[in-house]
């Protein structure tokens, strides 16, 4: 049955304002749901405005390089004692403008490139956020085609089933078979209901972690094209992975930032041993009258330089240079922990891709093989030197074998995913080679 064009409309608006969402009913592809989940993710909106707040604390940084001025307003109202018991009012309005300029400053010099470094710190955490988003979605997406295709698996298991438990009960009406084989299918039978309720439970769940990324709920993904063709890993050398990771990773460049700040720290301990040097000018006025001054305005204007110079600190800056030196050596350990975790990491992922496409390839032969086996079975049962039960084991093994052959394609995509990530090379185009691999809305 076919709706109008405008009822269709009416109908499915109507249906989207009862949701409270405003998602689509077509088909979407990994490359629009993550638009979408880039607009809505909390988590990644919330690293995007650090890293935005990051921008103007730099600038604020900066600040300490660049002259100030500064007005300043006073009015003063005194009573004064005059000869014979008289008394008077003056009355005073003063207004000025102060200047400073920072000639030489070491201490505030060092703080403006640790905003520098800083800035880039904030940058890889705006990265790590997006590349952890990717993943994130990708993950979800993929357990809803897994999830999907284990209620299909189930719903085509539980039909099979059904039909061998009736081809039972007839050959054992007939006196061909005996009622173990009825039981036993029967038994099948039951247990094929309860995978398929819990199988349909947790696409529902699935579906739901995608909406909740997305912001969503009528999501449906697209499927892996047939026949599924899995790229393979490039470059096929784990330590090409491992150089690039040990560059680009956004942990590493954090780590390497981190060390750098501390660096610039020392010399800013150091600076508190040396002098500050400032230009300074300042333009007054003073509008003065009252009983006892003669009235007017009065001007002045100064320009100079200032020096200050710590001659005695008590001890602080040598022991705050002592303390930046090991937080220093602090930084540095950590730095080289971060690399060596990378690029375990990365070996790890890399290794993990490679294992994921021969699990494949070993599935694939094993679904052709378990096809095989079930077709000879089916056979042997026709003619009686099979029993039922023998049936049921190898249709139960060629369901078993195709749910994990699906999951472990999935399991491949995403993997391969986080294996850009774990060598910092995770970005959004990655996703177009992925769904380049579904089919087509």
């Amino acid at each position: 049955m076919r709706f109008p064009l405008a009822r269709t409309h009416r109908l499915l608006a109507c249906l989207l304002l009862a949701l409270g969402f405003a998602g689509s009913a077509q088909a979407q592809g990994l490359v629009a749901l993550y638009e979408m989940a880039r607009a809505f993710d909390a988590t990644y909106l919330a690293a995007r405005a650090q890293a935005d707040a990051a921008e103007y604390r730099a600038a604020q940084t900066n600040a300490l390089g660049l002259p100030t001025l500064n007005a300043n307003l006073r009015g003063v109202s005194a009573q004064v004692d005059l000869p014979r018991g008289l008394s008077g009012d003056n009355n005073a309005l003063q207004s000025g403008l102060n200047g400073r300029m920072p000639l030489f400053n070491k201490a505030n010099q060092a703080t403006m490139e640790q905003a520098q470094r800083t800035l880039i710190a904030s940058k890889a955490e705006l990265e790590a956020a997006e590349q952890d988003l990717i993943i994130r979605l990708s993950q979800a997406y993929f357990d809803v085609l897994a999830a999907k295709d284990d209620v299909a698996l189930a719903k085509t298991n539980k039909t099979y089933i059904l039909e061998q438990l009736a081809s039972a009960r007839r050959n054992f009406e007939v006196g061909t078979a005996t009622i173990t084989d009825t039981r036993e299918a029967q038994s099948r039978a039951d247990l094929s209901t309860a995978q398929e309720i819990a199988a349909e439970n947790n696409l529902l769940n699935r579906r739901i972690a995608l909406a909740y990324l997305v912001g969503r709920r009528d999501v449906e993904p697209l499927p892996l094209a047939t026949p599924v063709v899995l790229p393979s890993v490039r470059p096929a050398n784990v330590e090409e992975w491992v150089t690039v990771a040990d560059t680009v990773h956004p942990q590493v460049t954090r780590a390497r930032v981190a060390l750098e700040v501390a660096r610039l720290e020392i010399d800013k301990a150091k600076a508190g041993q040396l002098p500050t040097i400032d230009a300074v000018a300042s333009v007054s006025a003073n509008h003065a009258n009252g009983d006892s001054i003669i009235p007017g305005t009065t001007r002045s204007a100064s320009i100079g330089v200032e020096l200050n110079w710590p001659l005695y600190t008590g001890g602080a800056v040598q022991n705050r240079i002592k303390e930046t030196v090991s937080l220093e050596q602090r930084s540095r350990e950590e730095f080289e922990n971060a690399r060596r975790t990378v690029a375990q990491n990365t070996r790890v992922a890399y290794f993990g891709v490679q294992s994921g496409e021969a699990l494949v390839k070993a599935l694939e032969a094993a679904e052709s093989s378990s096809r095989l086996s079930l077709e000879a079975t089916q056979l042997g049962y026709k003619v009686g030197v099979r029993v039922n039960i023998d049936v049921l084991n190898a249709q139960t093994q060629l369901f078993q074998t195709q749910r994990d052959l699906f999951k472990s394609r999935y399991d491949v995509l995403v993997n391969s995913l986080r294996l850009r990530q774990a060598s910092g090379q995770l970005t959004a185009n990655d996703l177009l080679a992925v769904n380049s691999l579904l089919a087509k809305p």
